[in-house]
């Protein structure tokens, strides 16, 4: 058989995203990987250690929590991901062998879904060169979807695409038509005009859940300052918004 493992994407939050192949899934592990990313992300783990509770109909598996390399925050931003993600690998594929048995089953928990701006298929990847095993990923409801939910709007226009991005990219290049912007951490939205539609959220599907939507005139302080308060209560924060440009159809 081998080692095998398990990626799961576990959804945005709410323990009643979590799919009933995920649920599947989690009873069928051994051991649970999870990153250490310090105190301020502690409810991260604890989150994790929630679902499984919650789902796992018996006792025995465990977790391992491994320590987070750090990520460099210098420029060169492809090179110091790159160099984290080997980190990363490294710690993971000796967390595999020490922890996982031959025939055993791990599983890293995913939050949202594997697919979409998450690390975990990556470093697998660069783990399997080290440390035989197989896997499979079980996909999740991810943060874009969430937002989309809890505001009560559709993502796109009628016959119109919809754009991923990041902040960062949001900067560089502003948006036309509808875009959904992830891993900002900087609100870049602020550069957008100010007939800009906006529908932000933090925390989807959890009890410190935020939502705010107006136009980047009307609400883009407000959401601002929301984000620079619950970043300073919580330690850490995990946010996205829609963006639609003005006159867009």
């Amino acid at each position: 058989m081998g080692r095998h493992i398990h990626v799961i994407g576990i959804g945005a939050g709410d323990p009643d995203y979590v799919t009933i192949q995920a649920i599947e899934a989690l009873n069928d592990t051994q051991v649970f990987f999870a990153m250490d990313k310090g105190e301020a992300k502690n409810d991260l783990v604890a989150l994790r250690r929630e679902i499984c509770a919650r789902f796992i109909r018996e006792p025995g598996y465990r977790f391992v929590e491994l320590p987070d390399p750090k990520r460099s925050t210098g420029p060169g931003y492809r090179e110091a991901v790159s160099d984290w993600h080997a980190a990363r690998a490294r710690v993971w594929a000796d967390a595999i062998a020490a922890e996982l048995g031959p025939d055993g089953v791990g599983a890293f928990l995913a939050w949202g879904d594997p697919a979409l701006y998450d690390s975990t298929l990556r470093i697998l990847a660069e783990v399997a060169a080290e440390v035989e095993f197989t896997f499979d990923v079980i996909p999740g409801i991810t943060a874009v979807q969430a937002l989309s939910a809890r505001h009560r709007i559709p993502l796109n226009e009628v016959g119109e695409p919809v754009l991923i991005t990041t902040g960062r990219q949001l900067r560089e290049h502003g948006v036309t038509g509808s875009a959904v912007v992830m891993l900002d951490a900087e609100c870049s939205f602020r550069a957008c005009p100010p007939e800009t539609a906006i529908w932000w959220g933090a925390y989807l599907g959890t009890a410190d859940e935020l939502l705010v939507a107006g136009t980047v005139g009307e609400v883009g302080a407000r959401i601002a300052a929301l984000r620079t308060e619950a970043r300073t209560r919580h330690g850490w924060i995990m946010d996205t918004y829609l963006l639609r440009a003005p006159g867009a159809s």
